[in-house]
């Protein structure tokens, strides 16, 4: 074993204060405003990302009489899905996971291709925390004057304006509660339940907690989600590559850092003036020149920051950049620019990606439109009548998927002389009968089957029930069996 005195290992000094919080207490992050491409793309698709969200329940979709004409609605109470022209049912929740396969393994090659692009631009908790930084820096002023306002002594300006900052605050949130709610319900339906103070219930419990969720995620805890609560920043590492789009601080072209002279020569230093512009403006509030860190959301906002001063001291821009490692060792070593687009990490998820999209649409082009299932009486299992025939229960259920009623014929084979009744209906002793169901509905039927006892094989005897679409001729068939002694 090693001797401990000479073992060289980091540790903190010793403070002399052991009984001291264990966690250091949270740093309010006041991002900067600085103007530039990344805050260009990063308003227009905060804006575009707003519009989808609060506009797609409001569209419109003819699926004839007795059908929802919302466009996309998830139907909780009549257990159904609309997503345009595609209808779910409970029976076809694998689509669901196919959607999730898709969803993640898209958020995997976009990590492989341009890094954590989805947190920095499109993640709805970035989305919210932006809108909300928006509204405060209106009301409050940029960094300084919010770093001001949160030092300054309690005043009249300083309640009013954070009265009126709250007030917005918790509007948005309300107004996203209730766009969450659309999406469930009727949305001109719901929106005049919410204005009139006629929802209740689990609809009001689940409004509210959205509201209070969203007020303080986007409000209060911000970076603090991506740091403690998602899961994606701690293996986002492991889904990035030599070739992937990262932010990035070139050192070899930025140390040694130190402010600028009078005389502004950088001959024999570092481009970087530790001006500290791009600590302003990221807004989880990391210092980007000490690498690649999981708390960097890829929103590229201290680039802009530091082009801004690149361009005062006429140097060439990117001294943070979005590229990939093998560019920047490449630009150190004096080469040109290389594009590593097609890799096998990208055509391993381009493969995953088209296999699951094409099976999901494939299974969506031939899809069955009706689905049949039997459950046979299992107390008693049979019943000797006094005709000396012997008696079995079943109940038969037609799933039709389709909006218009069906009329449907049902037979069985596998075993002669049998008969069939239906319990409530006319229907009695007959080897064929008619069954008619609903659009969009299910139609249950107690069937009750005899036959003479000695055309049975024994104690089981294999049958099979075939009904017939009557406007299209097709069949289904579905295989049971007929208990005896």
């Amino acid at each position: 074993m090693s001797d401990p005195s000479t073992t060289t290992v980091n540790q903190p000094e010793p403070s002399g204060h052991g009984d001291g919080p264990l966690y250091a207490e949270r740093v309010k992050v006041h991002p900067r405003h600085f103007d530039g491409p990344f805050r260009k793309w990063k308003t227009i698709l905060l804006w575009v990302f707003l519009a989808v969200y609060h506009c797609s329940a409001w569209i419109r979709w003819d699926r004839g009489p007795g059908a929802p004409d919302q466009a996309i609605l998830f139907d909780l109470p009549g257990r159904r899905a609309y997503i345009f022209w595609i209808e779910i049912w409970p029976q076809e929740v694998y689509y669901l996971t196919g959607l999730l396969i898709l969803a993640a393994v898209s958020l995997f090659a976009a990590s492989a291709i341009a890094g954590r692009v989805w947190c920095g631009f499109a993640c709805f908790q970035t989305v919210w925390t932006d809108l909300f930084m928006k509204v405060e820096a209106f009301i409050e002023g940029d960094r300084n004057k919010r770093i001001r306002l949160d030092k300054a002594p309690l005043s009249m300006d300083k309640i009013l304006k954070r009265i009126a900052k709250h007030v917005i605050w918790l509007l948005i949130a309300g107004f996203f509660a209730m766009s969450f709610l659309w999406y469930f319900n009727d949305a001109p339906t719901i929106t005049k339940e919410i204005f009139t103070g006629q929802i209740g219930g689990w609809t009001l419990v689940v409004m509210l907690v959205l509201t209070g969720m969203t007020y303080i995620m986007a409000g209060f805890a911000r970076e603090q989600v991506c740091f403690y609560m998602c899961p994606y920043g701690r293996f986002q590492s492991v889904m990035t590559d030599e070739d992937s789009l990262v932010v990035t601080y070139e050192a070899w072209r930025g140390e040694p850092r130190a402010q600028p002279g009078k005389n502004r020569d950088f001959s024999d230093r570092g481009h970087c003036v530790d001006c500290s512009l791009c600590v302003q403006a990221c807004p989880t509030g990391i210092d980007i020149r000490n690498g690649q860190q999981m708390e960097c959301i890829g929103c590229g906002l201290c680039i802009d920051a530091c082009n801004t001063m690149m361009e005062k001291f006429d140097l060439p821009k990117n001294l943070i950049s979005y590229d990939s490692y093998t560019n920047m060792v490449a630009r150190e070593q004096g080469k040109g620019k290389q594009v590593h687009l097609i890799r096998p990490r990208t055509i391993y998820y381009a493969v995953i990606l088209t296999i699951v999209a094409t099976a999901i649409l494939t299974s969506l082009s031939f899809r069955d439109r009706l689905e049949v299932n039997i459950q046979r009486d299992r107390a008693p299992l049979f019943v000797t009548l006094s005709s000396g025939d012997i008696r079995n229960g079943y109940t038969y259920k037609v799933l039709n998927m389709e909006s218009s009623a069906k009329e449907y014929t049902l037979s069985v084979e596998g075993l002669k002389g049998a008969t069939m009744t239906v319990i409530g209906d006319e229907q009695t002793d007959q080897e064929v009968l008619d069954l008619k169901v609903k659009g969009d509905h299910v139609g249950t039927f107690k069937i009750f089957m005899k036959a003479p006892r000695n055309m049975l094989e024994g104690a089981s005897t294999d049958i099979t029930f075939v009904l017939k679409d009557k406007e299209t001729g097709e069949i289904f068939n579905q295989s049971t069996v007929f208990r005896g002694p």
